[in-house]
Formats: C-alpha cells, structure tokens, sequence
C-alpha cells in the first residue's frame, strides 16, 4: 500500500534536514579556490538559489529503497551540478540568451560569456567526480550505475538532445507528439535519472524500480507542463527568471498548443499517473516520492 496516501507527511520537515546535507556538502565540494576566478562562478551558478527538486527525488527514492545515505547525497549533488551546468549554458547568448536566473544575473552577465562556459565546463566534470569516490564509501557497482544513468540523462538522448529539438523547433508547428518527445529528452530525462539514481542507491526488486521509472518519466513531463504555464501567468518576481519568453521567441511549448487549461488539466493527469506508479510500486514507504510529485504540480514557481 502507498503510505503516502493513508498516513499524513509533513514535506517541509523531511526536506528541510536533506537539503541542508546537500547545501552543506555542495558548498564543500563546489571549491571556490579554482583558478583565475573560476571557483567563484561556479559557486555562484550553484549555491544560494534553486528548488534543488533533483536532489530530493534522489534522496526520496533511496528512502523509499532503503539505500546507501552515501551514495544518495552524492548521487544528488551531482545531479544539482549537471542541472547548475545546464542553466548555465543555457543561458548564454548562443542558447536561450537570458539575463536572469534564480532571482540574479546569469553567469554569463556577471562572470563573461568565456567564464560561463568554463564554469559549467567544470561543474560537469566535478559531478561525475563525485560519483566516484576512493576507498570503499560507495560500492563500485553502484558508482558505475549512477554514473551511466547521469551521462545519458544529460547527453545526446538526453538533455543535450532535448536542448538541440528546442533551439531547431523555434518558429515551427509542433505535434503534441513532437513536443512531448522534446521535453522528455530535455526537462524530464534528468528529472527521471534524479530518481533513478536514487533507487540505484538500494536493491530494489525490478517491479519497483519500471514503477519508478514511470513516476519518475510522470514527473518529469508534468514539470515542464507546468513551467510553461507559469511563464504565462506569473511574474519573474515570483519565478526568479524571466518570463515571457518562449513567446517572445517564438517556441512551441504546452500552452500554445493545447491552451491554458487543458494543459492545467494535462498536469493533473500525469500527477495521477505519477500517483498510480507507486502505488503499484509495492515499496512500503513513497511518502516522500508522493508529496513531491504533487509539489511538482501545484507549485507557484
């Protein structure tokens, strides 16, 4: 049974002890003595900002498989270090060309277009250095697990792939299938390898692990259905980046195809079929994978 439906779960207490281990040991490992003022742009691409959602879905998927604490913070910091790269890069000029993140300038406008791209260079390298630690915290199986599930989140079928459909797809048609498979490969590949990675962190039984792949794939698809429509109806106050702006540039997204509430309702959906996926999970405690999935839907930024 799905403890996350029958017993209450106070989010915002589980969370908050995880997150200050992740924001703890990202300060730690994200060093700021990287030479010619390297280290200061990459500690201000990663710290100080973000829902850090990646690393509670590891986190919450190797509770729910009863893992190796270890490997989870490790597995979640590197996760949050590929997705510090992402927006990084994705911000540049020859990107996405946006001047504001998380509330502040973006890397390139602060630091220069050449620190930017070194920047997010460097915290790609450092997550998979992560991965694999020395001596015998992290058993070797499970290091080379994380780091395969990590470089196809984030490469060609991944979030690189997905990257490359977006900046192609500007001004174009899309089908409701072509965009799926778009934000599949750019938004929801790295969303589900965060809780890949954390069941990767137990041995779960093969049943538990396709149920959380398909939360995980549930989950993924419904955040960026709600990030596109959020960039309609909020503010960058509220965001922390700006909105507006795939309309400005002319770029497919849910609401321009299916409308602002359908795509509400198409969010819905897929919190119900995340919902369903643990459900059938046989895993004894998915409270934590539960109240974030329905986080994910009914957030405000």
């Amino acid at each position: 049974m799905d403890a996350g439906v029958t017993e209450a779960f106070d989010l915002a207490c589980w969370s908050g002890a995880r997150l200050a281990r992740v924001e703890q040991a990202l300060s730690e490992w994200v060093v700021g003595d990287a030479p010619a003022g390297l280290g200061e742009a990459m500690r201000y691409a990663v710290l100080d900002g973000g829902k850090r959602l990646r690393p509670l879905l590891v986190l919450a998927a190797c509770d729910a498989v009863l893992g190796s604490d270890e490997a989870a913070l490790r597995a979640a910091c590197a996760v949050e270090l590929i997705h510090a790269y992402s927006l990084v890069h994705d911000d540049m000029p020859c990107m996405d060309n946006d001047v504001l993140r998380r509330g502040k300038p973006t890397v390139h406008v602060k630091f220069g277009q050449a620190q930017a791209l070194l920047a997010g260079d460097a915290l790609q390298a450092l997550a998979f250095e992560l991965l694999v630690p020395g001596g015998q915290a992290v058993r070797p199986a499970i290091q080379a697990h994380l780091c395969r599930l990590l470089a196809r989140a984030a490469g060609h079928a991944g979030m690189a792939g997905g990257q490359a459909i977006d900046l192609a797809s500007v001004g174009r048609l899309l089908s409701e299938n072509e965009l799926r498979e778009m934000h599949r490969f750019k938004t929801g590949a790295l969303l589900q390898a965060s809780v890949m990675m954390g069941a990767a962190c137990g041995d779960a039984p093969a049943p538990a692990v396709r149920a959380l792949a398909d939360y995980g794939a549930a989950v993924g698809l419904a955040f960026q259905v709600v990030d596109d429509v959020l960039d309609v109806t909020s503010d960058a106050a509220t965001l922390g980046k700006t909105v507006g702006k795939d309309a400005q540039q002319d770029k497919p997204t849910y609401v321009s195809l299916l409308g602002l509430e359908r795509s509400r309702a198409f969010a819905g959906e897929l919190l119900a079929q995340a919902l369903g996926a643990l459900a059938a999970s046989g895993l004894a405690d998915t409270r934590a994978l539960h109240a974030l999935a329905v986080m994910v839907v009914h957030r405000e930024n």
